[in-house]
């Protein structure tokens, strides 16, 4: 790399590649660190844990008064780089992932603390145009985002058979906050001349996420009724609903179109893998070969053949974007034959994706300041990174009940992983 780099910088790349969606080091990322932290916030947030910490945690990792980490950590809350949530009597925080995170709060702010021109140029650079990060994030499993059907376009059997959890309207009359902020992609997008004109304050929070970006001048609180309105908006206007892939606590769900948006552009550019569909796919039949269908697609699963509009169903998402604007009632909705395994919650998500990654002894020691854990994510890294039987092996020749546990957690999830128990009662 020709970029010049501090160490305090190479320190937080370091600690930032250690979660599962990881930050690989490029010249382009070191730029933008430059932008969103100072030298002595990249020092300080390099030594924090992965996992949720509390200021007096924070406080003894810096060698520092709790009323000085406090104003440090609301400081980066105020960037949009930390989020602070209340937990039972006090508040915790932690440390954004870099997308769905800080990587767009920066973008979604509107005081000027950033130059949003200059960091879209780089996040561009660094997304759209380089492949390490973005490769990191689609090969994670489970996915970090997955897409929300447009209800509306379900048949009447259809609604019997929709899960609340895959309902974004469900997500707004449950959530306890709710946020609407700048969107991300179109923004950038703007800054670089090629955004189109879909509208940008629409992008959807909710929960302890939205709390704390309307807490910090980020995003702007709304209520439900509210929420709801933007959300028909913009399913009328044909835009994809983009969101959390958990079941419970959504943190967001961005209103996406297919030119601008870093999920579904991501999506065509890595060959449409991993899948981020609903559980709903579209048939056409008596099909007039208007083709407007396959303009309104998002991601380019539909073509014309023979005068016909035939859909790759392995690349479709299951939007129902298709159905909306077919002025002929030549495509119907159904349910797939198998429903995707969808996360509890982000916690699940986040030990999964560890596991998948290799990553998971990051998240069990994560004192990046003690030599002996250092020791230990190295040992217990190679463990979980062998194969199968050389697993059981070592297992064996250690006869450690830690290791143990450690490695039945780890083939729990795998096994969630890699076989979904679609004879569960919630998965028909």
């Amino acid at each position: 790399m020709g970029h010049q780099t501090s160490k305090s910088y190479i320190n937080l790349q370091n600690r930032l590649d250690k979660s599962p969606q990881g930050a690989p080091a490029t010249d382009t990322l070191f730029k933008i660190l430059e932008v969103l932290f100072s030298s002595e916030e990249a020092e300080l947030v390099s030594k924090l844990p992965i996992n949720m910490f509390s200021v007096g945690k924070a406080a003894k990792i810096w060698n520092k008064s709790n009323d000085e980490s406090r104003k440090i950590l609301d400081g980066l809350a105020d960037k949009g780089i930390m989020v602070d949530i209340a937990y039972k009597d006090t508040k915790k925080y932690f440390l954004a992932p870099t997308m769905a995170g800080f990587f767009e709060f920066s973008i979604m702010r509107t005081d000027g603390k950033f130059d949003r021109k200059l960091l879209s140029e780089l996040f561009h650079q660094y997304i759209n145009v380089e492949d390490k990060f973005l490769k990191r994030i689609f090969n994670l499993e489970p996915p970090v985002t997955r897409t929300f059907v447009h209800e509306d376009m379900l048949e009447a059997e259809q609604e019997l058979t929709i899960l609340d959890y895959e309902r974004a309207t469900k997500v707004i009359d449950s959530a306890s906050c709710i946020t609407v902020g700048t969107c991300y992609c179109r923004h950038k997008m703007e800054h670089l001349g090629k955004a189109c004109n879909m509208p940008q304050d629409v992008c959807l929070t909710f929960n302890n996420c939205a709390k704390s970006l309307s807490d910090h001048g980020i995003a702007k609180k709304i209520g439900k009724t509210q929420a709801h309105k933007i959300l028909k908006k913009c399913i009328d206007l044909g835009l994809t609903q983009v969101g959390d892939n958990v079941q419970e606590s959504v943190s967001f769900i961005c209103n996406c179109c297919g030119c601008c948006c870093e999920a579904l552009l991501g999506y065509k550019r890595l060959g449409y893998m991993p899948k981020i569909n609903t559980n709903y796919a579209p048939k056409i039949s008596n099909c007039n070969g208007c083709g407007l269908c396959v303009i309104k697609c998002p991601v380019d699963a539909i073509k014309m053949t023979d005068k016909k509009a035939i859909v790759d169903i392995e690349k479709c998402i299951g939007c129902g974007v298709c159905k909306r604007f077919c002025n002929f009632d030549a495509i119907k909705m159904y349910r797939r034959k198998k429903t995707k395994f969808v996360p509890k919650d982000s916690l699940e998500r986040f030990v999964m994706e560890a596991i998948d990654s290799g990553r998971l002894q990051n998240l069990i020691f994560d004192n990046y300041n003690l030599w002996t854990y250092d020791i230990l994510r190295n040992f217990f890294g190679i463990i979980l990174n062998l194969k199968p039987a050389k697993k059981i092996l070592a297992n064996q020749q250690l006869q450690s009940r830690y290791i143990n546990g450690i490695t039945k957690l780890y083939y729990k999830f795998n096994k969630k992983v890699e076989k979904v128990d679609y004879s569960h009662p919630e998965m028909k």
